[in-house]
């Protein structure tokens, strides 16, 4: 039997199956199933006549992997067809440690971008020991190019046994050339988070990468801290945060709202509620302290739904403890969608956006993001590329089948993949990178600016700043920041 003749048996079969359930479809074809009844025949012809003709036809399974993931990925930015070692790799994830480079990346990208974008990397890890960098674009992984491969097949090729190596060439800010480094694999943890204290201040800095089982004890550790040390503020750095764990942003939620508060809600495609996720235990928040959350465009997916249910909450008014939360950074990434991941026949699965994130309220998260209170530009790096990183990478609405932003690059000299690596490889230490963050980053000093601010008015004119609406007011008032100014303009006359 050949193709057609197969096909033909099968829409025979399916036709009968669509009679049968005519009470279903109430006496009609859905135009879906009518559009793939019609199209399996061409298919058919198409794969026909490459058996029949075409020169060498080397891997079926190959071409019909692609043929189902262009079909998936058409759908929208985040669904997609996981071959085995795809699919194997989530589940690999999902372990908690893992053999790897060490690196967070841009995982909102598409198939066609032609870069992996580095958001962050991990302090003293495989790929910070040989001198990779935040936002270095990687564009080679073991001599096979990025362009044309998706985020899971590359974070599969990225990992491996411990102690093996991978070579990774990139793009970097002020290079001329393509940069190729040699990365040692080795065991990284999912979860990583820098805390300090700034003393002169008395303000506290968490940073979380992602959302991990040991996330809510380390802040609910930090909180219990603060209430004896009776800081002004605590600043949560949720930049560069992809998400991770929805369950974990909701028990983080719940340390600061009251309990059986809704944090978010998901709807299908039929606007039903599918789920509705609440705060389970009561708040250990010093009721006094001063929250800035720090976002930017990589803030995606439980981040937003994070610092979006505290702006909400907050605003409403509807907790018993006075939120004083402020959003401080750029809008967030806008990823307000939720993906099922569906096992399927060939030891395969689909990852396919099943439902949407709906915060307090009805207020959607897909395509807008969470739009902070003081919105403050990070000034470093000040560059070129950076710039371009946003514009290409850094919203929801740059994503295929989204809104589509076609952009031409340059096309960088190529260096390669056997040549010696030409960048700096001296790592930064964990106590430089703690310094540089003190020292250079304008969003966090603008944070405690925030924190220092709302605290005096709070101290000083009680009966002012009573709360996040009176704070927000008092704060356009007396601070400026990235903010429209007011300007009239004064004749001088002669007297």
């Amino acid at each position: 039997m050949n193709i057609v003749s197969f096909f033909l048996l099968f829409l025979l079969s399916f036709s009968f199956y669509i009679t049968s359930q005519k009470s279903v479809f109430q006496n009609s074809i859905d135009l879906f199933d009518q559009a793939l009844f019609e199209w399996s025949g061409v298919w058919a012809e198409v794969a026909q006549h490459a058996k029949e003709k075409h020169y060498k036809v080397e891997s079926i399974e190959q071409a019909m992997i692609e043929a189902i993931d262009a079909f998936v990925s058409a759908l929208d930015p985040h669904s997609s067809f996981l071959d085995t070692k795809s699919y194997n790799a989530i589940i690999e994830k999902t372990a908690g440690e893992f053999c790897g480079v060490g690196i967070m990346i841009n995982t909102m990208r598409s198939t066609k971008d032609k870069f992996l974008t580095i958001v962050d990397v991990i302090p003293d890890g495989p790929a910070a020991k040989s001198g990779i960098m935040q936002y270095d674009k990687i564009i080679e992984i073991d001599c096979q190019l990025i362009d044309g491969m998706t985020t899971e097949e590359a974070i599969s090729l990225l990992k491996g046994k411990k102690d093996t190596k991978v070579a990774v060439t990139i793009l970097r800010e002020g290079s001329p050339d393509l940069l190729t480094m040699t990365i040692t694999r080795d065991i990284i943890k999912e979860q990583q988070s820098l805390c300090f204290y700034i003393p002169d201040k008395n303000i506290y800095y968490l940073s979380l990468s992602t959302f991990a089982q040991n996330s809510t004890q380390q802040l609910e550790h930090l909180l219990k801290q603060t209430q004896r040390n009776n800081p002004k503020g605590l600043i949560l750095d949720l930049r560069n945060n992809s998400g991770g764990l929805l369950n974990v942003a909701i028990d983080i939620a719940g340390l600061f709202l009251d309990k059986n508060s809704i944090v978010v809600t998901t709807k299908n495609n039929k606007d039903e509620t599918t789920a509705t996720y609440k705060t389970t235990n009561n708040p250990i928040k010093n009721k006094n302290l001063i929250i800035c959350i720090l976002i930017n465009n990589y803030t995606a997916s439980a981040a937003e739904v994070l610092a979006g249910a505290l702006q909400v909450h907050a605003d409403k008014k509807d907790q018993k403890t006075n939120l004083m939360v402020f959003i401080v950074g750029t809008p967030s990434f806008g990823k307000g969608s939720v993906q099922e991941v569906m096992p399927i026949g060939k030891n395969c699965a689909l990852k396919l956006t099943t439902s949407l994130y709906f915060l307090p309220y009805d207020t959607m998260v897909q395509g807008i993001g969470i739009q902070p209170d003081i919105y403050i530009e990070r000034y470093t790096p000040p560059s070129e590329h950076s710039n371009w990183l946003t514009d290409s990478y850094g919203k929801e609405s740059t994503l295929s089948h989204s809104i589509s932003l076609e952009k031409k690059e340059k096309k960088p000299n190529r260096k390669k993949c056997t040549e010696k690596n030409t960048a700096e490889t001296t790592p930064i230490s964990h106590k430089k990178q703690i310094e540089a963050i003190l020292q250079k980053d304008n969003q966090i000093k603008e944070a405690i600016n925030v924190i220092s601010l709302v605290y005096h008015g709070q101290k000083n004119l009680p009966t002012v700043v009573t709360d996040r609406k009176t704070a927000l007011y008092f704060l356009k008032h007396n601070y400026v920041y990235n903010s429209t100014i007011e300007i009239e303009e004064i004749i001088l006359t002669k007297q």
